[in-house]
């Protein structure tokens, strides 16, 4: 079980934003975002959006730093990832 987290390359709202993730269970990543102040907010789905600047205190308290082609490959693995046709579908 392993959290992930992406460089912050998603520009929004005047930042760039990276992607947490749980490889295996979304309570994890729940419990992991709670403890390390990220909102309950900012989920979506299937991971947290995270600005630049947490990236270093994140992967300090344990995310694994991945690219997000890594981070995407190991979410489907886990079965949680949500699809573009899931997200059109629920919305």
């Amino acid at each position: 079980m392993a959290i992930l987290i992406d460089d912050a390359r998603w520009p929004a709202h005047d930042r760039l934003w990276a992607h947490l993730v749980s490889d295996s269970d979304l309570d994890e990543l729940h419990a992991f975002a709670a403890a390390h102040g990220i909102p309950p907010r900012a989920f979506d789905r299937d991971h947290y959006d995270v600005p630049a600047d947490a990236l270093p205190r994140l992967i300090a308290g344990g995310a694994e730093h991945v690219s997000g082609h890594e981070l995407v490959r190991r979410l489907i693995a886990s079965g949680l990832r949500v699809t573009a046709r899931e997200r059109r579908a629920g919305r």
